[in-house]
């Protein structure tokens, strides 16, 4: 008897951690898109919000017209590769910044420890990608470099920088590009610094 109380009371605080976990962020703008990572195990409502974030915000900033998403995974993707994004710009909307908040609290999904990306390639959401990408070649650079434990953003970058419109279809590919090329970079950035440099007068500009 006492085991089975034992084994009730564990599994309502596990539904419990869960359901909390699920819950932390209310905020979400973009619910009405379709979901891009149909795997188990993963937050997927925050992660299709963090998506569809990051989407709109290279959109924003790499088409010139705004409409273009091809062209913003384009120049994101080949600036990523060179490590040459700065985001120390407008790039990151402020949406995007609470997303990432509530992103940060998921530990499973980072990796203090990793010295090329702080995302976690062990966690359950790199096991959805690299287990649905679409475009086979990438695939499987992708399970290799997991495999052998060489995954980088600078190794799977090069192939990546040639195949960039399938991240338009292929909403796992798309999910990486967002999650180690992108959220994962912001872990470095000073945004109070960011928040200084807005609030900056130019003086030289005349009214």
């Amino acid at each position: 008897m006492t085991t089975k109380i034992f084994l009730i009371t564990l599994f309502l605080l596990c539904f419990a951690t869960s359901c909390k976990k699920e819950n932390t962020f209310t905020e979400f703008e973009f619910a009405d898109k379709s979901v891009a990572l149909a795997c188990e195990n993963l937050n997927s409502k925050l992660y299709n919000e963090a998506l569809y974030s990051f989407e709109n915000d290279i959109l924003n900033f790499y088409s010139k017209d705004k409409k273009s998403l091809l062209m913003a995974y384009s120049k994101f993707i080949k600036l990523s590769v060179y490590g040459r994004v700065n985001f120390n710009n407008n790039l990151v909307s402020e949406h995007t910044l609470k997303v990432f908040e509530a992103l940060k609290n998921d530990s499973e999904l980072w990796n203090p420890n990793n010295t090329v990306s702080h995302l976690n390639y062990k966690s359950a959401l790199m096991s959805c990608i690299a287990k649905n990408i679409t475009n086979s070649d990438l695939k499987t650079t992708l399970n290799a470099l997991l495999t052998t434990n060489s995954m980088s953003p600078k190794l799977f970058g090069t192939p990546l920088s040639t195949n960039y419109s399938t991240a338009l279809s292929d909403k796992y590919l798309a999910s990486y590009v967002a999650f180690d090329l992108f959220y994962a970079k912001l872990f470095d950035v000073d945004f109070s610094q960011v928040e200084k440099e807005k609030q900056k007068v130019d003086f030289n500009i005349t009214q």
